[in-house]
C-alpha cells in the first residue's frame, strides 16, 4: 500500500507514473474489477458523477465539492477518457483509488471506454505523445473490457452510461451479458453505453449511429418490471449540469464543467443519502490558471458523442 499511496500523491498532483507502474497498477485493477457483476451492487449514501473526458483539473474541482475518496463513496457512471487534455492523468487516478479503496468508488463502462473510439478522439494519441508507445493504452483498453455496465443502488436505482436497450427487459438480463469485450457495433451492451432518453413513445432511432431514442414509457415499464425508482445515467451534455426527465424517473447527470474548455456549462453531481434523497451539487470550471502548458490540440469536433 505504501507505493500505492505513494503514487496516488503523484497522480492527484497530475504527474504521471512511469509506464511499468501502469502494467502493475492495471493487473492489480483487473483483478478486482473482474470480480464485479454488470449489474454492480452499492450502498447508499453514495455520490454518482457523469462524464470526465480527461478533464483532470475539474475531477479535482469535483473531489473538493463533493469531498476526497475514501471520505464519500463515488459511483463514476463512465466516459472517463477522451477530449480533454489529461486524459491518461484522469482515468490512472481514478483506477489507483480503485484498488486502493475498492469499496468506496465504483466506475462502470462507458462509450468512449473503447479501442475504437479512443482512437479517433483524444486518449490513443495522448498516450503516444507522453509515453513514447501504445502500451498504456493497451493496457487501459484491457482495462475497460474488465469494467461492470451498470449499478444499482440499494436496489432503487439503477446507474447506466448510456440507457435503456429493447433487447433488456429486467436486470437479469443484463447480468447475463459477456462484457469482457470491446464495446459492439448493435445489441444490448452498446444499447445501455449508446442509448439516449428522448421526448417520444416507444423506441425510435439514434442520430448518434448506435442505440436508441427512447420515451418515458419505457423508462415506466423498466422501473416497474424491476422495482426501480430511478434510472442515473450520463452521456449527454447538460448546461446546467444535470436534467430530470419523465417525473423524475430518470436523470442526466454531467461532470465536465465547459465541456471540451469551450461548451460554457456548468457540471453536477448527484448525493444521495441513507434514505436515497437526492442532493445535486453545481460546480463550475477549475480556475483558468491551471492550464498554463495545456499541448496543442487538433480541434473538435461539433457532434458530441
Amino acid at each position: 500500500m505504501g507505493q500505492l499511496d505513494r503514487q496516488l500523491d503523484q497522480l492527484r498532483r497530475g504527474e504521471i507514473i512511469t509506464e511499468q507502474e501502469v502494467r502493475e497498477l492495471c493487473s492489480k485493477a483487473k483483478e478486482i474489477l473482474t470480480e464485479e457483476n454488470n449489474v454492480q451492487r452499492v450502498d447508499a449514501p453514495v455520490t454518482i458523477c457523469g462524464d470526465i473526458h480527461g478533464q483532470f483539473h475539474d475531477l479535482k474541482e469535483l473531489f473538493k465539492v463533493g469531498g476526497d475518496c475514501p471520505d464519500t463513496n463515488y459511483l463514476f457512471m463512465g466516459d472517463f477518457v477522451d477530449r480533454g487534455f489529461y486524459s491518461v492523468e484522469t482515468f490512472l487516478l481514478l483506477l489507483a483509488l480503485k484498488v486502493r479503496y475498492p469499496d468506496r468508488i465504483t466506475l462502470i463502462r462507458g462509450n468512449h471506454e473503447s479501442r475504437q473510439i479512443t482512437q479517433v478522439y483524444g486518449f490513443y494519441e495522448e498516450c503516444l505523445r507522453k509515453y513514447g508507445s501504445s502500451n498504456v493504452w493497451r493496457h487501459c483498453c484491457e482495462i475497460f473490457d474488465c469494467l461492470s455496465l451498470s449499478a444499482i443502488i440499494d436496489d432503487k436505482i439503477l446507474c447506466v452510461h448510456g440507457g435503456l436497450s429493447p433487447s433488456i427487459n429486467t436486470l437479469d438480463q443484463i447480468r447475463t451479458i459477456d462484457r469482457k469485450q470491446e464495446v459492439p457495433h448493435d445489441g444490448a451492451m452498446c444499447d445501455l453505453l449508446w442509448s439516449d432518453p428522448e421526448d417520444i413513445e416507444g423506441w425510435g432511432y439514434s442520430p448518434r449511429g448506435a442505440g436508441f431514442l427512447f420515451g418515458g414509457d419505457v423508462v415506466k415499464s423498466f422501473l416497474h418490471t424491476n422495482g426501480l425508482n430511478l434510472i442515473a445515467r450520463a452521456h449527454q451534455l447538460v448546461m446546467e449540469g444535470y436534467k430530470p426527465m419523465f417525473n423524475n424517473t430518470i436523470v442526466t447527470v454531467w461532470s465536465a464543467p465547459n465541456y471540451c474548455y469551450r461548451c460554457g456549462n456548468v457540471a453536477a453531481i448527484l448525493e444521495l443519502d441513507d434514505h436515497l434523497n437526492r442532493n445535486y451539487k453545481m460546480f463550475e470550471a477549475a480556475a483558468q490558471q491551471d492550464f498554463l502548458g495545456v499541448p496543442v490540440k487538433k480541434s473538435i469536433p461539433d457532434y458530441f458523442i
